[in-house]
């Protein structure tokens, strides 16, 4: 980190912000583009200024897609006016630039490479390329370097059976909760059931968070971290049609059966355990609950899993 004081509050707004600070930069749009008239050809003559919009935190955005001025841009073309935009937002002391560029007009990014953009991250239809612009090294944050998979626990208190499948294309078939990667933006109960209906054709309800696992250069996420969570759900239907595709056995297992069996993964035995634990001697003793609360962003929400409080720790309490 850096010595000085300013420099290391600067440094701790953008390596501890990376959700706000990549949410903000990313959603940076309108990007200003002036150009001059075209010839009477109809080819556009070199654009005059690309400029960007600024964000919060003293980055530029810019945005290629939205400008159409930009068709019929050779790259050499591209590379001078990036170049006059670089020194410009260096004199009016920017710290960062983030450059948008659609999978069509990828003839860009070499120019821009050239110019010291590199790579921050890329989607289906486009990529970004940061440059920084600040003193010393840089203090951007990195693009997601994690994947989220989630697992439905269903479990039928009445019956004392649990819901597990075997996958299919799997060099050992053991036993497993059914489960699968989360959506963007999608909520940690609602991927559970989702991927519990889809896997096997049972409707269920989220009630708890049981277990997280973290897992480092994980083969099956390109090499990046995994977190896997397990959910305890409540059953709403219990007729079975699995998807064969993705599951070549599907059934209710008593649990203590689960808890016992070697023909499983061991964060499933543990879990398994977990959940008889819970039957005997009560689930709030497992539970992590959902609570949501409101972010210090204005009108977004976030939710919040631990285990449950008594009323009277819920409110505001003095301390001793």
């Amino acid at each position: 980190m850096l010595g000085a004081t300013e420099k290391l509050g600067a440094a701790m707004r953008w390596l501890w912000r990376p959700v706000g600070l990549q949410a903000a930069l990313l959603r940076a749009g309108g990007a200003g583009f002036r150009t001059e008239a075209r010839t009477a050809s109809g080819s556009p003559r070199e654009a005059g200024e690309l400029q960007g919009e600024l964000d919060r935190f003293g980055g530029v955005s810019v945005h290629l897609a939205r400008h159409r001025a930009l068709h019929g841009l050779d790259a050499a073309a591209f590379r001078r006016l990036l170049q006059a935009a670089i020194k410009r937002w260096r004199s009016e002391g920017r710290v960062a630039a983030w450059l948008h560029i659609p999978i069509l007009q990828s003839h860009f990014i070499a120019p821009a490479a050239s110019l010291g953009f590199c790579f921050h991250h890329a989607e289906s239809h486009s990529s970004t390329l940061t440059l920084w612009l600040g003193e010393g090294p840089s203090r951007l944050p990195g693009y997601a370097t994690h994947q989220v998979g989630v697992a439905g626990a269903v479990f039928d208190d009445s019956t004392r059976k649990v819901l597990v499948v075997q996958d299919r294309n799997k060099l050992k078939n053991m036993w497993k909760f059914p489960g699968g990667l989360s959506e963007p933006g999608e909520d940690i109960g609602d991927t559970a059931v989702r991927e519990v209906f889809e896997e096997t054709g049972v409707k269920s309800e989220f009630r708890s968070l049981l277990s997280i696992r973290q897992q480092h250069r994980n083969p099956e996420a390109f090499g990046k971290s995994d977190m896997y969570l397990i959910c305890r759900l409540q059953p709403r239907s219990f007729t079975i049609n699995f998807c064969q595709q993705e599951c070549l056995k599907c059934e209710w297992m008593d649990l203590e059966k689960l808890a016992k069996t070697e023909n499983t993964t061991p964060i499933t035995s543990r879990v398994a355990r977990l959940l008889l634990y819970g039957h005997r001697e009560g689930f709030d003793k497992i539970d992590l609950s959902m609570e949501e609360l409101p972010a210090v962003y204005t009108g977004l929400f976030y939710k919040l899993y631990h285990r449950g409080l008594p009323e009277s720790y819920r409110t505001t309490m003095g301390v001793d």
